[in-house]
Order: structure tokens, then sequence, then C-alpha cells
């Protein structure tokens, strides 16, 4: 199979993914040259590293501001990770930057489902149950439903879970997790801040 990969798809790989040169051979020979496959490979094989190094203190990093053309809307983020080296690259600015122009275009209001506050999940049960009370459906299959309701909104809700406004099926997490297989080092948001002209902060 080696043979079959050749350096200009190894390349494009790249290009796609920003992984490693032999990351991304590695990721072509393990899937027969599909490249979609190929993804998906580096996207797991990037997850294990982030669980490997998610226990490492995250000191050091970025306060990156974004400030829409208009005026009228701002971003503040701070994104850690665990040297003032990979602070400072290209690769983790452009991240910085992806992720407040996420924040800017889909508002959202916290950074990870742990986050949200109990009450906040509590009352959209309540709301979800008052909803589908007269339904006429088993009481399991509203459950089920209702679980559904709640996933759908920890993924409109929360950063990490947001889908990346300019790459479909991919997730702010699956961006960070990029950076993480790339780095090798912990990664993470600590907080952010939304500013709308007339509309306060969130």
């Amino acid at each position: 199979m080696a043979e079959k990969i050749t350096a200009s798809m190894v390349k494009e790989l790249r290009d796609m993914t920003g992984a490693g040169m032999l990351d991304c051979k590695k990721a072509l020979m393990e899937t027969g040259g599909d490249f979609e496959k190929a993804k998906e490979y580096l996207r797991k094989k990037g997850a294990l590293k982030a669980d490997k190094v998610a226990g490492r203190a995250t000191g050091e990093g970025i306060i990156y501001s974004y400030i829409h053309h208009n005026d009228r809307l701002g971003v503040l983020l701070e994104l850690n990770c665990n040297t003032d080296f990979v602070a400072r690259t290209s690769e983790f600015k452009e991240l910085a930057h992806k992720i407040a122009l996420q924040i800017a275009s889909m508002a959202p209001r916290w950074v990870a489902r742990e986050n949200v506050p109990e009450e906040v999940i509590a009352k959209e049960k309540e709301i979800y149950t008052e909803q589908m009370k007269n339904s006429g459906k088993p009481e399991n299959v509203i459950e089920k439903i209702i679980e559904g309701k709640i996933e759908n909104f920890y993924k409109e809700n929360c950063l990490l879970e947001q889908e990346y406004v300019f790459e479909k099926g991919k997730t702010i997490k699956d961006l960070i997790i990029d950076l993480i297989a790339k780095t090798g080092e912990n990664i993470q948001v600590s907080r952010f801040v939304r500013w709308e002209l007339g509309g306060g902060s969130n």
C-alpha cells in the first residue's frame, strides 16, 4: 500500500488538516488512500492525544480580541496552552481567531456543558415536559425526546459543541483537538465575553 501513497497526496492531506507530514502519510497508508477516512483517523488520533494531555496545567496563552467590521460587535477570548512557545505561534493565534469569529457569529452562552448551571437545565426540562404533556406519547418516549432536546440545547449554547461556522461537520472542540494533535500541548478555552452595541454582554 505504501507505494500508492504519493508525496502529493500527503501534501494534500496536510493542507486539508494541518497535521504533520508523517502523521498524514501514516493516516493515508492506514486507510488505503481514502482522504475522508484519513481525516477521521487523524481526528481520532488527535482525540487520544488530547486525553493524554488533558491534565497538564495551561498557564500560558493569549487574550485575543476581535472587533467586527461594523464596530458594533466585539469578542474577548482567553485561550490557554502549556508553553509560551506555542502561544506565540501563528497556528495558535489562527485558532484563537477562528474561535472568536465563532463566538461573534453564534453567540454561545457557555464554554462547555459542564459550565451550564443545573437550574438552567432543570428549567429547560420543565419547559420541554410541559410541551410534551398532551402529546399522547408514552413516558419513555417523552423522556428520550427531552434528552434529545437537551443535547441540542448544549450544541446550540456551548462553544465547544457548536458546529464551526466555516466547516460543516466539525465542532470547535474538533478544531482545538486538531491543534493539540499538532503541538502535543493541552489547549483550553478558559473564558470569553461577547459585546454587542446596545445589547450588553454575554
